[in-house]
């Protein structure tokens, strides 16, 4: 709850201006959002130089400051100082932004105290997404070659790469250019109605869930509640059949697209229907530039099989799978010259590298698609997910091959899937290995799970333990959905046996069959 947090983020703020420090003078970011949450939650992201996450061994050093007493924080932040070399007198620079939540204006002005005590710049951006406070650090770290770190140069980057890939090409084949966009009663809905003021009639945007009046946060709308409940935003009109319909978070980096079929039936186009549709396009597009680039999807275990199946069969993309995270994905991404990443929950984006951005600005001299290609770099948000950048790239790609929701989701049909979790005495019981998808650890539960398993068309099925509590998730998958259902059963009562389950066995799904 957001009411404890005032010394977290003061914190932070000391810490922040650390890493500066360590870092040579270099802008670390720090945004305070709770993301998906509900509204009265609040929390705290920093951002690295290069807009990724805080480096793993400073996520330590952030625990143990969060935690010491009041009256030892000034001696752990002499020990910081000392362990790390870092040079107290030299400069460091903070920009600080916060989303829509009440009471972060109170928490964004505890983490300026708390810069303003080790005598750090701050500069404070006010109400911004997440992903428009790593665009501002990674600009103004790249001295602006990636854009200017302002509001207004984020927009700007961003509609002009649109407008330019789009040529005033509306509407084309079955691609009509409307779209209903629920902003979660968010920061995304402010900043989506911001773009709208700025484009040029480019697309034709009807938000809802703007934060105005008695909404509240992620409160049964956004991309969360969406993916979840597999259902629209409560407050949302009836739908026309197959109106294009997308959702984001309450910090906008996260998004997920849907639709009601012509018998009222809701479709869900998430993160893993994303990352197809966007990897097709680009392995389209560097094929017919003519340039040798090394392009990859990566994804976690919670991608759909069929997702994987079409991808590495149909697109002939090659696919890398990952522990569940972002910085895994994202990591990993980085090893390709074009990496896409996303998870089913709709966070993801792509990353170029250094020498795929020089081949396609080499081709682009000679070739309208290369140049086609440099303004989707442009238009791609490359440091984190971010759910505006991704639906113009999803509304580039959509309109470029004439589709529309119905067109997209018939490229292949996706496994019934079934999560589960389970209740257990110690969580850390289970130990995994293979991207999470195979367990090692009680010995002889993977044997269990692998015979369980090979009773089912199409199945498959992993356990992991919680991050966070002692329960363990259990995900399963088959060709039917009473199949998926049995399956997971059978895969949860194994964990309950041989892992230390607690509380009433599970309930037998009455739908399926023995």
């Amino acid at each position: 709850m957001a009411e404890f947090l005032d010394s977290v983020m003061f914190r932070m703020g000391v810490l922040a201006t650390l890493r500066s420090r360590y870092r040579e003078g270099a802008v670390i970011g720090v945004m305070i959002t709770a993301s998906h949450n509900p509204e009265p939650d609040n929390g705290v992201k920093l951002i690295d130089p290069k807009g990724e996450m805080l480096e793993p061994s400073w996520e330590t050093i952030a625990t143990d400051l969060v935690n010491v007493t009041d009256q030892d924080l000034e001696q752990m932040v002499a020990t910081i100082i000392k362990d790390n070399k870092i040079d107290i007198n030299s400069s460091s620079y903070v920009y600080v932004g916060m989303d829509n939540r009440y009471h972060s204006p109170r928490l964004l002005k505890a983490v300026a105290d708390g810069v303003i005590a080790l005598k750090g710049n701050v500069r404070e951006y006010g109400i911004v997404t997440t992903p428009m406070m790593h665009y501002f650090v990674v600009a103004a770290n790249t001295k602006e070659a990636y854009g200017k770190p302002t509001e207004e140069g984020y927009y700007e980057k961003l509609i002009t790469a649109f407008e330019k890939i789009r040529n005033g090409q509306l509407e084309t084949g079955n691609y009509r250019n409307n779209l209903i966009f629920d902003g979660a009663n968010g920061v995304g809905a402010r900043k989506m109605l911001q773009f709208i003021k700025r484009m040029s009639n480019s697309l034709n945007v009807n938000v809802i869930n703007q934060g105005i009046g008695s909404g509240k946060i992620n409160d049964e709308c956004g991309a969360d509640h969406v993916k979840v409940k597999q259902r629209p935003p409560i407050s949302m009109p009836d739908l026309e059949p197959y109106s294009r319909c997308v959702s984001v978070d309450g910090d906008a980096d996260r998004i997920v697209y849907f639709f009601n079929n012509d018998s009222g039936q809701f479709r869900l186009l998430d993160g893993d229907r994303i990352a197809t549709l966007i990897a097709g396009y680009l392995m389209e597009l560097i094929k017919s530039c003519n340039i040798n680039l090394r392009l990859g999807l990566v994804q976690t275990a919670y991608a759909n099989g069929a997702s994987t199946d079409y991808i590495v069969n149909k697109l002939k993309v090659p696919v890398s799978c990952v522990a569940t995270g972002v910085k895994h994905l994202h990591h990993k991404a980085l090893e390709y010259d074009v990496g896409v990443y996303f998870e089913a929950n709709g966070h993801g984006t792509v990353v170029f590298s250094d020498h795929a951005k020089l081949i396609i600005k080499e081709s682009a001299q000679i070739n309208q698609n290369a140049k086609t290609l440099l303004l989707i770099i442009d238009l791609i948000n490359e440091t984190v997910g971010d759910a505006i950048s991704d639906m113009l790239l999803v509304e580039v790609i959509l309109s470029h091959k004439g589709w529309d929701v119905k067109d997209w989701i018939s490229t292949y049909e996706d496994l019934p899937n079934q999560q589960l979790k389970i209740k257990v005495q110690d969580r850390n019981v289970i130990e995994t290995t293979d991207a999470e998808r195979v367990c090692v650890r009680p010995k002889g539960l993977q044997d269990e799970i692998n015979k369980v398993v090979s009773n089912y068309k199409c199945g498959r099925a992993f356990v992991r333990p919680s991050g966070t509590e002692d329960v363990v998730r259990v995900y399963a998958e088959a060709s039917t959905e009473d199949d998926t259902l049995q399956l997971a059963y059978e895969i949860g009562l194994l964990v309950q046996r041989m892992a230390g389950g607690v509380g009433p066995e599970l309930t037998k799904p009455s739908n399926a069959h023995l």
